[in-house]
């Protein structure tokens, strides 16, 4: 049997594995384990376990994927997002659909101190739905806006994908979160674009709220200072180069500390919930990270990621459909896996094509993360979609899954512009990165 048909037998395997639900993390290490020690040797494939899991779990990169969610997990707990969406509605919800607006703003702003697509997608539903229902937004733009919202938290630095892709391909995570802040705000115009057109076609479904005086949006922004400062301060930094990503995590967890502390919202059972939240998600994301890194160890062996590469170059077919192709898989396996796993297995298989193409790493990954954005509110397993069907059940709000699904879809085509826009026009995504570097 060749390399190249184990290697294929073993994707074929692991999908098969994959509709037990059994978790993915595991599926990963056990295909990669199996295939590896099948091609070399037992011994080989138990040193490989071995050495691989401790890197992950020894890695000092890694850190900064935890520090970045206790980060959001602060500021979930805190309240910190409800003022965030309140100074949004304060500003956006008098005009016509200005609540989904105000919505898709504080959605924008949270990912900036949380990083998580289905956490970003909790908090705003959690704040968001009921005060929608309150001025009688219709169901599927309230449910729509939120789940859709929620997908912001991937792309808005710091993005939990942008971080595990950084450490799979070794590229800077300080560039791809300064990349990743350009099409973050390109997606959020689009975003309320589509809100105004839906409110202009459809009016009754997103009527207009309460005015408010500029006093009180001015203190609104007072009120949101510090939290402001603690975003800039950890962007700045960065951006600037005064500390690494590693340390920007730990400066932006004392940051929400501090202000949560100041203003007397810290509380030992929050502290203790966000804690508690934390370690459960990083736990996940770091088995995902060794499980992906076990497989594909068992994918190098096997020589497919090249053989695909040479294959599509015989193809002779051009650059931009090949990456089209590529982009075309992402979002087919969106639709049926989580958007992380989804990236975990796919990229040691097509980063080495598409450098090999001569695209950037950095582009590329923006391009990744804007295109799983899509798989997190598309059936049959839009995470963020079901997010929010929860969170209103358990809000007594009767809203059908049916619903949300429809509301998502004018959402969707405006990503789609989003990748577009950022495919024609690559510097959009490279200008910050290369000027900070």
């Amino acid at each position: 049997m060749s390399a190249s048909l184990i290697g294929i037998s073993g994707i074929v395997l692991m999908v098969m594995v994959f509709l037990t639900r059994m978790p993915v993390s595991y599926v990963m290490a056990l295909i990669g384990f199996l295939g590896f020690s099948f091609m070399i040797s037992v011994e080989g494939g138990l040193n490989l376990l071995a050495k691989d899991i401790y890197s992950v779990f020894g890695s000092y990169d890694l850190t900064t994927i935890p520090l970045f969610i206790l980060m959001g997990q602060l500021a979930f707990n805190t309240g910190i997002s409800r003022r965030l969406y309140d100074t949004a509605y304060k500003y956006l919800g008098s005009t016509r659909g200005g609540l989904a607006i105000a919505t898709i703003s504080a959605c924008t702003a949270f990912g900036a101190v949380c990083g998580s697509s289905p956490a970003t997608a909790a908090t705003m539903a959690t704040v968001g739905l009921p005060e929608m229902k309150r001025f009688n937004y219709a169901d599927e733009l309230a449910a729509g806006v939120v789940a859709s919202g929620g997908g912001l938290g991937m792309i808005m630095p710091p993005s939990v994908v942008l971080l595990v892709y950084g450490v799979l391909t070794q590229q800077s995570i300080g560039k791809l979160f300064v990349a990743g802040i350009v099409p973050a705000f390109l997606v959020t115009v689009l975003f309320c674009a589509t809100i105004l057109i839906w409110c202009t076609l459809k009016p009754n479904q997103g009527p207009r709220g309460e005015s408010f005086s500029w006093k009180v949006r001015l203190q609104s922004i007072r009120d949101l200072g510090e939290t402001i400062s603690v975003f800039l301060l950890v962007m700045g930094g960065l951006f600037f180069g005064w500390f690494t990503p590693t340390e920007a995590a730990a400066i932006g967890v004392f940051g929400v500390a501090l202000v949560s502390t100041l203003r007397r919202q810290m509380t030992w059972p929050r502290f203790v919930s966000a804690l508690y939240d934390t370690l459960k998600t990083s736990c996940m994301v770091m088995m995902l990270i060794a499980g992906a890194v076990v497989f594909g160890k068992f994918m190098a062996v096997t020589r497919i990621p090249f053989d695909i590469a040479a294959w599509i170059e015989h193809l002779n077919l051009s650059p931009v459909l090949i990456l089209s192709m590529v982009i075309l898989v992402y979002f087919i396996g969106g639709c049926f896996m989580d958007s992380l796993a989804l990236v975990m297995l796919t990229v040691p298989i097509f980063y080495p094509l598409v450098m090999q193409l001569g695209y950037d790493p950095i582009w590329f990954g923006i391009i990744i993360v804007m295109v799983t954005e899509m798989g997190v509110i598309t059936p049959p397993v839009g995470i963020n979609v079901y997010v929010v069907y929860g969170v209103a059940l358990g809000m007594k709000n009767d809203i059908a899954l049916e619903s949300i699904f429809k509301g998502v879809l004018p959402f969707l085509l405006a990503v789609i512009i989003g990748i577009i826009i950022v495919t024609t026009f690559p510097q959009a995504v490279l200008f910050l990165p290369n000027l900070m570097y």
